[in-house]
């Protein structure tokens, strides 16, 4: 599974108000914590409203002195995340994200085009988040349309159904678990990843629902999320979810973790 660590993200209220304090330590322990419990990608949201270009400047660098990990570079805003990809460097990274709506596509798609950036693109365009999985997939087929057109290979793309809260959505399951069969089917090589944690908003005990939406998505093909890495229960559920469907022969990953006690009692012998 492919982790995009979320927890440096002003959107969260501690993480927000280390970013307005300039508080370079919280940024560096949720870098170093991240690594530690196996992220793939730490991702640098700064959420603010003035200053963005310069906030991520500011948050990039203290990512990639903790880190040799790749950086997901997130706002809404695809030009702050086009002119935000010289601070990584030499360091391959991803846009997090584009969609269908109006000149993302345009903007960004062009700026990584002949390099070996990843993108995420969440299945949404001008008309908002299609309701039922043909309408999503029909978005997908557009952003892949232009994805070729700028020789962007399918296992340089994230795609994100998009998942709905299932208190607002009966269906949200069902639907991101469909996409994702289907675009898979379409693209064995190419990625399909969403934020996982968006299943339970406005529900109590979310992880009992977080939980078990990982290992479906998972047995459905997704290999891919934004999630909390230090979790430890999720931690554990994803490695043996792994280990159950094949992805990990000889539970040989599934025991690793649990030997660098990444998941289990957090005090044990």
């Amino acid at each position: 599974m492919i982790i995009i660590g979320e927890k440096i993200n002003g959107s969260i209220p501690k993480c927000g108000a280390a970013i307005a304090a300039r508080d370079e330590e919280y940024i560096r322990e949720m870098t170093r914590i991240q690594d530690q419990y196996g992220a793939t990608y730490i991702d640098c949201c700064a959420s603010v409203n003035e200053n963005e270009l310069e906030t991520m400047k500011w948050m990039v660098d203290l990512i990639m002195q903790e880190t040799d990990l790749p950086i997901a570079l997130d706002s809404p805003d695809p030009q702050v995340l086009v002119d935000a990809m010289p601070f990584c460097g030499d360091r391959i990274g991803m846009i997090n994200s584009v969609s269908g709506e109006g000149d993302k596509i345009d903007i960004v798609f062009p700026a990584i085009a002949d390099t070996k950036w990843s993108v995420f693109a969440l299945l949404s365009d001008d008309t908002g988040i299609p309701a039922d999985v043909d309408g999503r997939m029909r978005v997908f087929h557009n952003i892949m349309k232009r994805a070729e057109e700028f020789g962007i290979a399918p296992n340089r793309m994230f795609i994100d159904p998009l998942v709905e809260t299932l208190g607002a959505n009966p269906d949200a399951l069902e639907t991101v678990c469909e996409c994702t069969k289907r675009i898979k089917e379409e693209y064995p090589t190419i990625h399909v990843a969403g934020a996982l944690s968006n299943i339970s908003f406005g529900l109590p005990g979310r992880k009992y629902i977080n939980i078990p939406f990982m290992t479906l998505c998972m047995a459905a093909g997704m290999d891919g999320a934004i999630m909390d890495p230090t979790s430890r229960d999720m931690n554990g559920v994803l490695h043996g979810t792994e280990a159950l469907l094949g992805i990990d022969d000889f539970c040989l990953d599934y025991i690793e973790a649990y030997r660098d006690n990444l998941f289990g009692p957090l005090n044990r012998d």
